[in-house]
């Protein structure tokens, strides 16, 4: 088989989830087949600025192909038409300028696809929310296999996704909350589909240098939209409430003001030869703590479950909550009262907390391990080859 993975950026630099997510797939699918990745020249996610060379280059044995991108997003014009967007209703018209604005638009990466779409057996697009996956879907449409990491959010209930969400060939899903959602708003159920995610390499647990003192950790984008602001409102409120030692860490970057207090405490983006850091801070927490109310599998949780580490998260997102429901390995707050009690209680309770944390390894280990899924993606994409009339 050969497979060419779409996404909007692509690098070591970059630790956003359909990228993460997009870099281990392909470097796991190279193992067994022909893969390639289709990615713009860009690495920030804010401006679309080209930041790569364009060309090809070989990424831990992944054949990258990076293309520039035409024009760069200038955030304050298109938080403003995003804003309008979401007052009231819109035309279609307005939809389709909206994700030019959203962008990124690479007409060269577009042009590649159409010349390309009879070299590659499939194109498998991640995620649905770009130009690059929206655009080059429609390049491509035969041969369109769409990974689109969906989540209950505003611009999901935008008409200019009713059709793309009918387009592919096939889908893949990274959770059973994930494809019921996306079947009750598009009704599309009748596309062939798989829940498969991906793999979760477990790091060996350390045996010592792990971080002194007690503390939360939270790790992922330090972003509004990933719920940090009332993360931070409830950490101080709780720390008023329960003075003590108790510390927030945050592990990624950050793209907003951080309040003033001693006990947050921000690491940045911890790059990925310095795995063994970032694991260590994860594995001698007390709790991950999740607040996004937006995921479509949360990587974030699964490495701390496979570390051994409880979580805490958004009762919110529908992802988050059926994972501490399927594998007992966390609890889940919906206020503040809820985020009080439940800190407190693993906090306090030393044996709810190991316990936990057993059952979320066990979780990761039986269903997000590579030698299984890898196994279940040649299958899915084989099955989807024959769908389309291609030899595997």
């Amino acid at each position: 088989m050969r497979i060419v993975l779409t996404v909007p950026r692509y690098g070591l630099e970059i630790n956003g989830g359909a990228e993460l997510v997009c870099r281990l797939l392909a470097e796991h699918l190279a193992r067994h087949i022909e893969v390639e990745v289709l990615t713009t020249c860009a690495e920030d996610l804010v401006t679309w600025r080209n930041a790569y060379p364009p060309g090809v280059e070989m990424l831990d044995g992944v054949t990258v192909r990076r293309f520039e991108v035409d024009y760069e997003r200038h955030p304050v014009a298109f938080n403003r038409f995003t804003a309008q967007m979401l007052a009231g209703p819109r035309s279609y018209f307005d939809q389709v300028q909206w994700m030019a604005l959203q962008g990124p638009y690479s007409s060269a990466l577009l042009d590649h696809l159409s010349r390309e779409q009879n070299r590659h057996d499939l194109f498998v697009f991640m995620p649905y929310l770009y130009c690059t996956t929206y655009l080059g879907v429609q390049r491509v449409p035969g041969r369109a296999v769409l990974y689109p990491m969906t989540h209950d959010e505003p611009w999901i209930y935008l008409d200019l996704f009713n059709a793309l969400f009918h387009v592919p060939r096939g889908f893949i899903f990274n959770t059973v909350e994930e494809r019921d959602f996306v079947h009750r708003r598009f009704g599309n159920a009748y596309v062939p589909h798989r829940v498969l995610g991906v793999g979760i390499d477990v790091p060996h647990p350390a045996s010592d240098g792990l971080p002194p003192g007690e503390y939360i950790v939270y790790m992922g984008r330090v972003d509004p939209s990933k719920g940090c602001e009332t993360l931070f409102e409830y950490f101080i409120r709780f720390k008023e409430d329960y003075p003590g030692p108790l510390q927030l860490i945050l592990i990624g970057n950050v793209s907003m003001p951080l309040p003033d207090h001693p006990d947050i405490r921000a690491l940045g983006f911890i790059r990925e030869e310095r795995n063994a850091e970032r694991f260590a801070w994860v594995q001698g927490a007390r709790v991950l703590v999740l607040p996004s109310p937006y995921e479509s599998l949360s990587l974030a949780t699964l490495e701390a479950w496979a570390l051994g580490t409880p979580a805490l998260v958004n009762a919110r997102c529908e992802v988050l909550r059926g994972h501490c429901r399927r594998s007992n390995g966390g609890l889940y707050y919906s206020s503040y009262e809820e985020f009080a009690v439940a800190l407190r209680l693993l906090l306090t309770n030393e044996r709810l907390r190991q316990e936990l944390g057993r059952n979320g390894a066990a979780y990761v280990h039986q269903n997000y391990n590579w030698d299984t899924l890898e196994r279940a993606y040649l299958d899915w994409l084989g099955e989807l080859c024959e769908r389309v009339g291609v030899s595997r």
